[in-house]
């Protein structure tokens, strides 16, 4: 692989586990150590950022080349700000990780004729900073560290730095009901490249729900349940949906399952009735958003007629999208529904950065 595919591939590996909140590494305590105080300076030492990625990435493509000889005049050097500049500073600005306008190595402290070595006379401030790269730098080069490994905690906590930052959320109000779907199809679909995208139409009909309990008379007295984590399992918190209401006893008044590009089918329905067969919940809502022209709708008809005769709950399955077109023409004001989805973008834990801006993007090209 060339320096853009392999920087593009750790990316990945890195988003991977920080997708799962799985921060573990083989490296030492030390090594971690420093990598966290470059993350944390990272806004303020961009240059060094870029050329610690730099660096990493041409020692896992090129692993018998001396990594500290960063230039090409150097003694069987390379040309380190070639690489940055063509591959890794425009990765940097793909991915919206803290980089330079051109390249690393424009940074004074960090373009000089030098090796970095432990010597290295270069003015990297603060001071903390430089000891922490030039010992990683040491590390990989001398002492038989794998660049892959450090890449990928690198990025792990530069993602879970670039995801914890509040931006803000556009909150378009003069929008029909019929546009607003639009914006949220839209916003569902988006080619993402981290994971995510399959909690967002459950934050859509949350927020949804939120305008209904307070306005239909259906969900007086009853209670909206709080929305559980993403990877929680229903069996293991209780829960009989994604979204839960409970009347005033606690017990499961309605509950509403949620997939994303899933199409239902009998056996889901059925798999549904098994969370919520011991109460005498009143409604259950399967909704997906994939098309559901082609689903088997005689064996899914024939199962929700079951359940209703031995249980008496009805069953619904219906697509996500004509369900939110439903849920906005009962509510008094859809701008009420835009500042519900908004909070939740920024709140829920599952979103990540680019989920927020890819809303942001999505509302202002304005095409919905």
């Amino acid at each position: 692989m060339n320096h853009s595919e392999t920087v593009y591939d750790i990316y990945q590996k890195a988003l991977e586990k920080t997708s799962v909140n799985d921060y573990t590494t083989s490296l030492s305590s030390d090594l971690k150590q420093y990598i966290e105080q470059i993350v944390d300076r990272s806004e303020s030492n961009k240059g060094l950022v870029a050329v610690i990625t730099t660096l990493l990435v041409h020692k896992i493509i090129e692993p018998y080349q001396d990594i500290r000889f960063h230039q090409a005049q150097l003694p069987n050097g390379f040309a380190g700000r070639g690489i940055d500049q063509n591959y890794i500073t425009p990765f940097m600005k793909t991915v919206q990780f803290p980089y330079m306008s051109e390249s690393g190595w424009l940074t004074r402290s960090l373009e000089q004729p030098h090796p970095y070595d432990l010597n290295y006379p270069g003015k990297i401030k603060p001071v903390f900073v430089k000891t922490a790269f030039l010992d990683i730098i040491d590390q990989v080069q001398n002492h038989h560290v794998n660049p892959e490994t450090v890449l990928i905690y690198f990025f792990e906590l530069l993602i879970k730095q670039r995801d914890s930052m509040n931006i803000e959320m556009a909150k378009p109000h003069s929008l029909s009901i019929s546009q607003i779907v639009k914006l949220l199809e839209k916003h569902f679909t988006y080619k993402y490249s981290c994971s995510g995208a399959s909690r967002l139409p459950v934050l859509a009909i949350y927020a949804a729900y939120q305008c209904m309990v307070k306005q239909l008379t259906r969900y007086k007295n009853k209670q909206l349940c709080s929305l559980e984590s993403h990877n929680s399992a229903d069996a293991q918190s209780g829960r009989i949906g994604d979204i839960d209401v409970n009347n005033e006893n606690g017990t499961a008044y309605e509950g509403v399952e949620i997939k994303h590009e899933i199409q239902i089918t009998a056996q889901l329905v059925a798999d549904a009735y098994e969370k919520f067969k011991v109460y005498h919940t009143d409604r259950y809502y399967l909704l997906t958003t994939a098309n559901m022209d082609y689903a088997d709708w005689e064996a899914i008809d024939y199962e929700i007629n079951r359940i209703a005769h031995i249980h008496g709950c009805q069953v619904i399955v219906n697509d996500v999208y004509s369900s939110l077109k439903y849920y906005l023409r009962m509510i008094c004001d859809p701008a009420e529904f835009i500042d519900n989805y908004v909070e939740l973008l920024k709140t829920d834990e599952s979103i990540k950065f680019q989920h927020k801006t890819a809303w942001n993007d999505i509302v202002s090209e304005g095409i919905y």
